[in-house]
């Protein structure tokens, strides 16, 4: 007898969006605006096409062209970049955004790791496989016969080029081929379906993402280390209500960019999780944190390498 695969072993969590935690993050995420604006507006219209529609009846009643362009395409987008670049903490927290301006609840289902399964022949497609049938069957419930969603559903599927990788490398394993295989049939699915669902996918390597995935992409949003205004704001919002001026913030700044033999800066993670805990750490329980001593503690952390796509 065939046992099926619970969903609560498939995915991390399941999260119902709008969500205040989630606006909150999505909030302290600096210098993201575009990418927050287009990612947002790409799953707005993949879950609920009927807000587009809306839009074109008022400013553009003739687009019906346009219209067809836009929704023809696969509910499917591909976060790329480097790590710590914010690619994980916009996908599990733009759900709360779309939420909001569609007037819907979304759930996010952020896929676990352990879908890969453990090379039991079989396993990883039927895990894939059942992954995407909960996400058919909670998408089917937020249908409606007028077009207009009732909820959404964003599959989140992160480090994904460790479960789409491209089949055409001669090493892969046939197990992984069928789970790539069982991938693209589940995005197919969500797509002819015509389901308020889409799948978010975040890599680190764009380039050993399957080409057939890399087709399916409504949309591909490239992601790199923050530069020096970007640094500076989050440095300034979390440093300067305590009393550091702006030429103590230029001093990180600078401290956590690129320059001498290193060509690269801090990512975003190593500011908010390595340098700031550091600051504080290192001035605890003595006295208050001084910024000659902040910037050396910034001097003293050596920043992730970069991830190189090869």
């Amino acid at each position: 007898m065939s046992q099926q695969t619970k969903p609560q072993g498939l995915f991390e969590r399941s999260v119902t969006l709008p969500d205040p935690d989630a606006r909150d993050r999505l909030a302290r995420l600096v210098g993201m605006d575009d990418k927050i604006k287009r990612l947002s507006n790409v799953l707005s219209v993949l879950i609920n096409p009927a807000g587009l529609q809306k839009w074109l009846g008022q400013h553009h009643a003739d687009g019906g062209h346009l219209l067809e362009a836009v929704l023809r395409r696969p509910p499917l987008v591909v976060l790329s970049g480097d790590v710590g670049s914010g690619k994980t903490e916009l996908a599990e927290t733009i759900g709360d955004q779309v939420a909001r301006q569609e007037k819907i609840d979304i759930t996010l289902l952020p896929l676990s790791l352990s879908s890969r399964g453990q090379g039991r022949v079989g396993e990883m497609t039927q895990l894939v496989t059942a992954a995407f049938e909960h996400t058919y069957n909670e998408a089917i419930k937020f249908k409606s016969s007028n077009g207009v969603a009732r909820g959404g559903v964003i599959l989140l599927v992160d480090e994904a080029d460790a479960l789409a990788q491209s089949r055409e490398s001669d090493q892969m394993h046939h197990e992984d081929r069928a789970g790539v295989n069982a991938f693209i049939r589940g995005i197919d699915r969500l797509a002819s379906g015509k389901l308020p669902a889409a799948v978010v996918m975040c890599t680190n390597r764009l380039s050993a993402l399957d080409p057939a995935v890399r087709r399916r992409a409504a949309d591909i949003l490239f992601f790199e280390r923050p530069n020096d205004i970007q640094r500076e704001e989050v440095l300034s919002r979390r440093l300067s209500p305590i009393g550091f001026g702006r030429a103590d913030i230029l001093a990180l700044v600078s401290a956590t960019g690129a320059g001498g033999k290193r060509p690269y800066g801090f990512t975003y993670s190593d500011i908010i999780q390595r340098l700031l805990p550091s600051i504080v750490l290192d001035a605890y329980p003595a006295g208050p944190i001084k910024p000659a001593r902040a910037i050396e503690v910034a001097n003293s952390i050596s920043p992730t390498p970069p991830f190189k796509d090869a």
